[in-house]
């Protein structure tokens, strides 16, 4: 056996490798991702997701961990590993490879990054698709569409895909709520995540028949008609 100390760490080539951020929320009933601007080529003045490379002495989610401090302004947020992007030609500049994260943030949260950094800003994501990957993604700002830079369009699409493959049987819609939420707000995120209207009662019944749901016997404050019912999430 080869001992370790007959290696050269030059014999073969080593990429670099980066871990970009998508950060989804709710905005005004539409699915969001925050963006930054890039300001050094490549793309330079386009938006990008927020990202970073990944030191020799750090780890993956450590790495992630700093650019959501540094770049996102979020102190903390459950992060999980998305996808690994090795496409050879994905970055002009050098060989990259990029660990994908996802965040579901929820409306506080998400407005408080966007206070936090004056960088940032808030583009909804349409997906007009609901099969497998490779479909157009459009994403805009309040000034109109906007153009990725490198390969984060396909990021965010793929966000998008694995985000409602996992609505309808897991608990991740309700990371974009407050502890106390109706179920219409309920409502507002699976629609705006699956890019569709949904039939009021069939998903209400849905909901509730799934034992999800605690009633808090509270209502909300500060409408005009009768205020709904205040339910919070109960774990399964």
């Amino acid at each position: 056996m080869t001992e370790v100390r007959d290696y050269d760490p030059n014999a073969y080539q080593r990429p670099s490798v980066a871990v970009d951020l998508v950060l989804l929320g709710i905005r005004d009933g539409r699915l969001a991702v925050l963006l930054v601007e890039r300001d050094a080529p490549p793309f330079a003045g386009r938006r990008a997701l927020p990202g970073g490379f990944v030191g020799i002495d750090e780890t993956l989610d450590a790495a992630a961990a700093r650019v959501l401090r540094d770049k996102a302004g979020i102190a903390t947020a459950h992060l999980e590993q998305l996808y690994t992007f090795g496409a050879v030609a994905r970055d002009p500049r050098m060989r990259i490879i990029s660990v994908a994260y996802l965040a579901l943030l929820d409306e506080t949260a998400f407005a408080a990054a966007l206070d936090a950094m004056p960088g940032l800003i808030a583009a909804t994501i349409t997906v007009p698709w609901a099969g497998e990957a490779g479909g157009a993604v459009d994403i805009a700002t309040s000034k109109g569409p906007v153009q990725l830079a490198f390969d984060h369009a396909d990021i965010v699409a793929l966000a998008v895909l694995r985000l409602r493959g996992k609505l309808d049987y897991s608990d991740v819609g309700f990371a974009f709520l407050p502890e106390r939420f109706t179920l219409r707000q309920l409502q507002d995120v699976h629609e705006a995540v699956l890019g569709v209207a949904l039939n009021k009662p069939a998903f209400r019944r849905r909901m509730l028949d799934r034992g999800w749901l605690t009633a808090t016997g509270e209502r909300e404050g500060g409408t005009s008609f009768r205020p709904a019912e205040l339910y919070r999430f109960r774990r399964p």
